[in-house]
């Protein structure tokens, strides 16, 4: 029983490795990209549905490809604008027992057996969050990343939590408690912009996308004058 054990996670480990590296392979192209997070659960007739469907072909007339968890709801909305646009559509889909469906609207698919892996697949390839109103994963999703930047894990990006009626009291309750208590701090929301306007969104991703553009070119000229 033991040794079956063992093998099953001999096995696990490879599975994982194959999962990192085809989701390497096939986003290592693909360009200045958003992730739009959201719930599965929230119907066409729902307006933050409409809201994101906006969003994303604003973002795709700006040439940012977009990345979404691949399933129905937001994240169906988000690959819909992407595709009726002719940019990029990625879905990063995760295998779970229901909800999970992927939607036809992605011209780049990949299908994750374990959600930290397809976390990493989204923090790597994305150069700024877009969170819609969701639930536990979309909850999970933006505090992860936000951990990683407060840590500095990973370089800052625009992390954009869109509909403030949704997200205001969650807002509201980190710094009228996190911050007394001296858990967070008042320059960590910095990383956060909370917004019911397109038009802010796209232009925030735009200034930063020109800001890595401006890191990436002084980069290259100091490597050329030292070399």
């Amino acid at each position: 029983m033991i040794e079956d054990l063992k093998g099953d996670e001999s096995w696990r480990i490879f599975r994982i490795i194959s999962e990192f590296t085809e989701g390497v392979d096939r986003l290592s192209n693909l360009g200045y990209a958003v992730s739009i997070f959201g719930s599965a659960r929230l119907p066409l007739e729902n307006p933050y549905y409409q809201q994101t469907v906006e969003m994303a072909k604003r973002l795709a007339k700006e040439n940012f490809a977009i990345i979404t968890g691949g399933g129905p709801g937001i994240m169906e909305a988000a690959n819909k604008g992407a595709f009726e646009s002719k940019t990029k559509s990625v879905g990063l889909n995760i295998r779970l027992p229901h909800e999970q469906t992927a939607n036809p609207y992605q011209d780049i698919t990949l299908d994750y057996r374990y959600f930290f892996v397809r976390k990493v697949m989204f923090v790597k390839h994305s150069m700024g969050y877009v969170c819609m109103p969701g639930g536990f994963g979309t909850m999970d999703e933006f505090f992860e990343s936000l951990t990683l930047m407060q840590t500095q894990k990973i370089y800052p990006m625009p992390m954009i939590l869109f509909g403030v009626q949704y997200w205001q009291g969650l807002i509201d309750w980190m710094k009228s408690t996190m911050i007394p208590n001296g858990t967070v701090s008042e320059a960590d929301f910095d990383f956060i912009t909370l917004t019911d306007d397109i038009d802010q969104a796209v232009e925030t991703m735009i200034k930063h996308r020109e800001w890595k553009e401006k890191v990436k070119q002084q980069a290259e000229e100091e490597n050329s004058s030292c070399s």
